[in-house]
């Protein structure tokens, strides 16, 4: 049913290159979703700002963890620096949720280490932030922009199996919303260790809808369980 509360990976599309015409495998690239698949692996070198010090990133470091891989542009540009900032604000909020946190631009870990060290809103930056120069990272996540060799707005969070329950993709003149983020961690969460699903806009403490013990009651009547005005409050 549409509510399955059970997260269980998908198979990721495979594209016939010999059959396949080259719009649709654009479109295939560009446009799948990485929500329930299973995280691509990857190994890249990163700068952890925490440390100051260079060091390699693998997927594997994130298993049996939440965790949010978040795609950026570039460095030394405006949005970007702005976005980072305000997920490294939060940084302390992630981290008492047990979510590990790596910014991934295709830029170096040079170019990383000198925008950290430059830009006065990052000082104080905690974030670990891969190096994906050659934009195979970001094309794995469908968030490469081939031509520009840069990657999209995208952000994704995986589960400790790995398996992906949200993603956001945005051009990149519009920054994102780490409040909304952290809101959307906090229902992943509970909906995963509870079963019960979670109406829009939920937060600890509202509604929940248990469709693992009432599912047959409540189909056709959630208005019996939650109001509109309970929604928006």
């Amino acid at each position: 049913m549409a509510c399955d509360t059970s997260i269980k990976a998908r198979k990721k599309v495979q594209v016939d290159e010999n059959t396949t015409p080259t719009t649709q495998k654009e479109n295939v690239s560009m446009n799948s979703s990485m929500v329930q698949q299973v995280m691509p692996e990857f190994e890249m070198d990163a700068y952890d700002a925490k440390t100051g010090h260079y060091t390699v990133v693998k997927s594997s470091d994130y298993q049996g963890k939440w965790a949010v891989i978040c795609f950026y542009p570039a460095d030394f540009t405006f949005v970007c620096p702005t976005e980072i900032a305000a997920m490294n604000a939060k940084y302390d909020e992630f981290q008492a949720k047990g979510v590990e946190i790596l910014a991934v631009s295709t830029d170096t870990k040079f170019s990383h280490k000198r925008f950290v060290e430059t830009e006065p809103i990052l000082a104080g930056l905690k974030l670990t932030m891969g190096a994906d120069a050659t934009g195979e990272v970001s094309k794995a996540f469908g968030v490469l922009i081939e031509e520009e060799g840069l990657a999209l707005r995208g952000r994704f969070l995986f589960t400790p199996e790995g398996i992906c329950v949200a993603q956001e993709v945005q051009a990149p003149s519009v920054g994102r919303n780490v409040h909304e983020f952290l809101r959307q961690i906090d229902a992943w969460q509970h909906a995963t260790a509870t079963g019960e699903v979670c109406p829009a806009g939920w937060r600890p403490g509202k509604k929940t809808l248990p469709v693992n013990t009432d599912a047959e009651k409540m189909t056709g009547r959630v208005g019996d369980y939650v109001t509109i005005e309970e929604i928006m409050s």
